[in-house]
């Protein structure tokens, strides 16, 4: 409406500037100077008011738009004007103000919003540059890093120099926990980045948090669920043996008097042959259960070198099949890239893989079509990783937090520290592995 209302005083005005000049030239011609000339004075009036005309529109709008730019809103143009147009446009501009001094406060208040939720968040975040300029540090990372205010990472140098080392390299996606030292103490810092764009600016949002409490409570979770199989498992090796050496022993003593060899029967001897064989059996495996114990504490450290995937997981699959039918089963090896390297120690990883390949044959055992596959690539992240995946029946969701614990198993046979041994090894070569158990089973080893 108010763009028609403009046009339309705008064509008025040219049509009369247009027959002005046709009639001045009419006079013109006829001879009628004077009356001519008071035809151009009237074009010249007539241009001089539509270009204040158009030069008032644009001034309107100009200033509306500086006191956006400059967030002023206390602009406010006449909206009672003889002239209907612009009485118009003046009513437009001041709901247009209003409209967007309404959205800024509203965004303001959302900010504000934002801003205090990051503020008593207990967890530190922060925004650095490409020039390690911070824009943003909430209280909770200048507290955990202890210093404030945050402006440059370079300020860190104050703080420790090996953590200036490592926010001076972090990239995208890196995910990596710092033990920081202080006069109050350690803190175990857990440091996730993730690269964020604004205003076409590229940035890296840091999200810092003290997992110190963490780690306290999962040691001891670890240590409450090792000691609970520790005990369950020596408890059940002593108890035959306490009960068998109670049978044994009264048959040659009845209350506090030893009976006389001569009263001892073929019966008695046979069954103390019998109890004793039972307990040296029982013996035997409590010392194999300390052996492995032994095995899980002395693991050496990974003698690194670069080993082809492909390789390494042909040299699993071929120990596997040598210890199954292969008709009933179909394993199957994955690389992408196919020139994929790992620097990893060979023995200890195929170690890793030959126990998990042969639980995903436990778990196919009956079951037609089995099917265990071999992956090894390259993540999202840019880490290399290998999978062990089998279309077996699955692990037991509330088992699955479980099957890592040292010495927890199953099965009727085993020793129960194969996955966590494997979990010891990838620990020592800076990776880690973990398990997704649904309609199928998947391990995966991701390294560092």
């Amino acid at each position: 409406m108010v763009s028609r209302n403009i046009y339309l005083q705008l064509v008025f005005r040219i049509v009369l500037m247009v027959l002005t000049i046709v009639a001045s030239t009419y006079f013109f011609f006829k001879g009628q100077y004077i009356v001519c000339a008071i035809g151009i004075l009237i074009i010249i009036a007539q241009t001089s008011a539509l270009i204040s005309h158009v030069n008032q529109t644009n001034r309107k709008i100009a200033y509306f738009f500086d006191a956006i730019k400059n967030e002023d809103f206390t602009l406010r143009f006449p909206e009672k004007l003889s002239v209907k147009s612009l009485e118009e446009l003046n009513h437009s501009l001041n709901m247009l103000n209003s409209m967007i001094q309404d959205i800024h406060l509203k965004k303001q208040a959302q900010e504000q919003y934002y801003q205090e939720i990051l503020k008593q968040a207990d967890i530190g975040i922060f925004t650095i540059n490409d020039k390690g300029h911070i824009l943003f540090a909430n209280p909770t990372v200048q507290h955990l890093l202890n210093y404030r205010p945050l402006n440059h990472i370079k300020q860190l140098i104050q703080v420790d120099q090996e953590l200036y080392n490592l926010f001076k390299d972090l990239q995208p996606f890196d995910n990596t926990i710092y033990q920081l030292g202080n006069e109050r103490g350690k803190r175990d810092l857990s440091l996730k980045c993730t690269p964020i764009t604004i205003e076409e600016e590229k940035l890296l949002l840091v999200v810092v948090h003290d997992i110190h409490k963490e780690l306290d409570q999962k040691e001891t979770d670890s240590w409450v669920k090792l000691i609970r199989v520790l005990t369950h498992e020596i408890m059940n090796t002593i108890t035959p043996i306490t009960s068998i050496s109670e049978s044994i022993l009264r048959y040659y003593k009845k209350g506090n008097v030893l009976l006389a060899p001569s009263d001892f029967g073929e019966d008695q001897i046979k069954n103390t042959v019998k109890g004793l064989e039972v307990i040296k059996d029982q013996g035997s495996d409590l010392m194999s259960f300390v052996k492995s114990y032994r095995t899980f504490l002395s693991v050496p450290e990974p003698d690194k070198e670069l080993i082809p995937a492909h390789k390494l997981l042909e040299r699993v699959k071929l120990l596997l099949l040598e210890q199954t039918d292969p008709e009933n089963l179909k394993i199957e090896i994955l690389v992408a890239p196919e020139d994929l390297e790992l620097y990893v120690d060979q023995k200890q990883i195929s170690q890793v893989l030959l126990n998990l390949g042969k639980n995903a044959k436990q778990s196919l055992e009956g079951q037609e079509n089995g099917t265990i596959r071999l992956i090894a690539g390259i993540n999202e992240m840019n880490k290399k990783f290998i999978q062990v995946y089998d279309n077996g029946a699955g692990i037991p969701q509330e088992l699955i937090n479980e099957i890592f614990v040292p010495f927890f198993t199953t099965k009727n046979t085993g020793t129960g520290i194969g996955l966590s041994l494997s979990k010891q090894i990838m620990r020592l070569h800076g990776g880690n592995i973990h398990v997704i158990s649904e309609k199928n089973t998947v391990f995966t080893l991701t390294f560092e």
